[in-house]
């Protein structure tokens, strides 16, 4: 009897290492799968996170992207610039009107989308000296251009019904809205202007977006 349980003993201690060895296998592989998923975890932030700080590699496509529309840090759209705009004037005057009208349109060619509004600078070159335009109408709201859209805004000017000479046009000096650079244009309008008594500009100028025709 002794010899029989000193090998059932025996048995028990070598069924519960077997079983110890087997806990401590199973314990080790399943500590590889956090490692192996947090080491993709932080590749896969490193790879976005570097194209977006270094802006190379191919990843940076998509960031280039996001930046050409304007959007800084905070998410708003910067500002349309003057070197941004594709500038061209046309004659929109209609027979039987009292005034004569130019379309000015402002397309945006800059790659980005940007935000315009307001009252863009309008000057004629003309015989006498340069002439700046009034504001006439209430500013249009802010609105986004996109890129490769088109705004507009008009000019209305007298027509020279005199007979007389007149002020003879030479030119248009655009200014975009809070922009200091300008760009001139040859006067589509009416070729002559006339004459007034000084008492203020009789050239017009409406706000961004308040013209329907152009293109």
């Amino acid at each position: 009897m002794r010899v029989h349980k000193l090998t059932f003993a025996a048995l028990v201690v070598a069924a519960g290492l077997s079983l110890t060895a087997c806990q401590n296998d199973d314990d080790g592989s399943g500590q590889s799968d956090p490692s192996s998923a947090s080491s993709a975890s932080s590749s896969g932030g490193g790879s976005g996170s570097g194209g977006s700080d270094q802006g190379g590699g191919k990843d940076s496509g998509g960031q280039g992207t996001a930046a050409g529309t304007g959007s800084g840090e905070n998410g708003k759209v910067g500002k349309c610039r003057t070197d941004e705009l594709e500038i061209t004037a046309v004659d929109r005057t209609i027979d039987g009107d009292g005034e004569g009208t130019v379309a000015v349109t402002l397309k945006n060619g800059g790659g980005r989308d940007c935000t315009i509004s307001g009252f863009a600078g309008v000057d004629l070159k003309t015989s006498e000296g340069a002439l700046s335009a009034k504001r006439g109408g209430q500013p249009a709201d802010s609105h986004i251009l996109k890129d490769g859209e088109s705004t507009y805004f008009g000019v209305n000017y007298p027509i020279n019904e005199s007979g007389g000479s007149g002020v003879r046009v030479t030119g248009l000096v655009v200014t975009p809205p809070n922009e200091t650079k300008s760009v001139t244009l040859d006067w589509p309008g009416g070729g002559t202007l006339p004459v007034t008594d000084g008492a203020g500009s009789p050239v017009k100028v409406g706000p961004i977006g308040g013209i329907g025709q152009g293109g």
